[in-house]
């Protein structure tokens, strides 16, 4: 790991147009993906729910992993890593572990898991998975196979949750760091929590809790975390010309298009069981 470098440098304007630019189509598919209107009922919603909690449990991950790298949590204690990284994946694991929501401390799975639960959607399934996995503590292909089999997981999460782990395994920070920088939950356009606010009117509030996590997870990552991350992806894979930038740019338009693939299959199963 490199040690710990000054954040006096400039952004690498270049790098990060040509990371734009590569993005920006994968971007507009999500933001008009026929997912949003493919959910027009509950039992739709929860189908999504059940496949896009895998998403948010896999992102703890790779953001574990950039724990590991950017900053200290080790004993004796060193000053390590890069100081806008630093702070970005600290205040990131504040967050998502420990954030402050209706009154409580909690982390954003357990108010994912609670939203499902409000909205009657299934856990069982994922919280099988995962006990199963972490147990385990082996996250190769072959074990997170029989985790999925064994929990009888929705195969388009698995597919997605099979590609994430492809990153952490490459054993490349900036590779980590371009599909967790890129493929957060900022994607969900606020359009989808409109239509969600509308369906909620009519179920009683079940999906409140939900859509709570959505505006949370829309607020902080755009307002933020967004800006952070692209000087952090700065930090890890240096000047203009470092060859780390073409493969972290590989790895984000990859993290993006799982994300794609992800929502594809569940309109798949959606459109299959309306049949």
């Amino acid at each position: 790991m490199t040690p710990t470098a000054h954040s006096d440098f400039q952004l690498p304007k270049r790098a990060i147009e040509r990371l734009e630019k590569r993005l920006e189509p994968l971007r507009k598919k999500l933001e008009k993906h026929p997912l949003y209107a493919a959910v027009q009922s509950v039992d739709d919603l929860r189908y999504f729910m059940q496949n896009h909690v895998f998403a948010v449990w896999d992102f703890m991950s790779l953001l574990k992993v950039l724990q590991r790298h950017l900053t200290c949590v080790d004993i004796p204690w060193e000053q390590k890593g890069f100081r806008e990284s630093r702070r970005l994946i600290n205040e990131i694991v504040l967050g998502e572990e420990s954030d402050f929501v209706g009154g409580q401390n909690i982390s954003h799975l357990e108010l994912y898991l609670d939203s499902m639960k409000y909205a009657k959607a299934d856990t069982a399934v994922f919280e099988k998975f995962m006990h199963t996995i972490c147990k385990s503590s082996d996250y190769t292909e072959k074990s997170l196979e029989a985790a999925f089999a064994e929990a009888e997981s929705p195969r388009p999460a698995a597919e997605f949750v099979k590609r994430t782990f492809e990153f952490i395994q490459s054993g490349k920070v900036h590779i980590v760091a371009a599909a967790f920088a890129f493929g957060r939950e900022d994607l969900i356009p606020l359009m989808f929590t409109g239509l969600l606010r509308d369906m909620n009117m009519g179920l009683g509030g079940i999906l409140d809790t939900f859509i709570v996590y959505l505006e949370r997870h829309i607020e902080v990552d755009g307002e933020d975390h967004g800006p952070m991350s692209l000087r952090m992806m700065a930090e890890v894979c240096g000047g203009e010309e470092d060859p780390r930038w073409d493969e972290a740019i590989e790895a984000a338009v990859n993290a993006l298009q799982a994300r794609v693939d992800l929502w594809d299959g569940v309109v798949a199963e959606l459109n299959k069981r309306k049949q």
